[in-house]
């Protein structure tokens, strides 16, 4: 299969020196990207700015804005089989980006931010990939976790607890699909819960293609 993955985070500029950002470290995003090379797939990984080291076998598309992160998905996702989403883009950036750096004063500063182009609702409703979203949630995750599989019309949605997964090596995941199962994957390594992610894409893939074909 060829799989498009998304990873890590995205910055919104303010000014030449700041930015809006995520805590994402883009470790679960890589360790897909790893796991389904080793099941011998083609990887195309679009990744935010990420202090990991780059998937051997993977093509790395390196973005940095949700804009930019945005338009390599459209440019990219017609020639995969499965696109993963499990980039952490930015629900906001500013209305302006400053020029020059904005100098510390003693007055409040006040940024009026505008949502970001939604990458997942932006998707064809009929097409021929699977779509695999992401939900990192602090609060009722699988109720959120399972209105956003509806929403944006995934195929699955893989939820976890943000507080267990940022930054971190370990992750917790839950996994939920159109037909109203769920599977949970308990607290291990991101390498150990991607490679049992890749699996299950694998299978719901081979289903859907199978559905197709009779």
């Amino acid at each position: 299969m060829r799989f498009l993955i998304t990873a890590g985070p995205t910055r919104e500029p303010i000014d030449p020196v700041r930015f809006l950002s995520n805590r994402s470290s883009g470790k679960m995003g890589y360790a897909i990207a790893e796991a389904a090379i080793e099941s011998r797939h083609e990887v195309v990984l679009i990744s935010g700015p990420v202090a990991v080291a780059r998937p051997h076998g993977a093509a790395v598309i390196p973005v940095s804005t949700s804009e930019e992160m945005f338009e390599a998905v459209q440019a990219q996702v017609r020639n995969c089989d499965l696109l993963v989403m499990c980039a952490a883009v930015a629900d906001y950036k500013p209305v302006a980006v400053f020029t020059k750096k904005l100098k510390k004063r003693d007055a409040k500063l006040s940024l009026e931010l505008i949502p970001t182009r939604d990458i997942l609702s932006s998707l064809p409703k009929t097409r021929k990939y699977f779509v695999v979203g992401f939900a990192a949630e602090t609060e009722s995750i699988e109720t959120n976790a399972r209105k956003k599989l509806l929403k944006k019309n995934c195929d699955i949605i893989v939820a976890n607890d943000a507080r267990i997964g940022m930054e971190s090596d370990e992750n917790e995941v839950e996994i939920y699909f159109r037909g109203g199962e769920k599977k949970g994957i308990p607290r291990a390594s991101k390498k150990i819960i991607a490679r049992e992610l890749v699996k299950i894409f694998e299978k719901y893939f081979g289903k859907r293609l199978t559905k197709k074909t009779r």
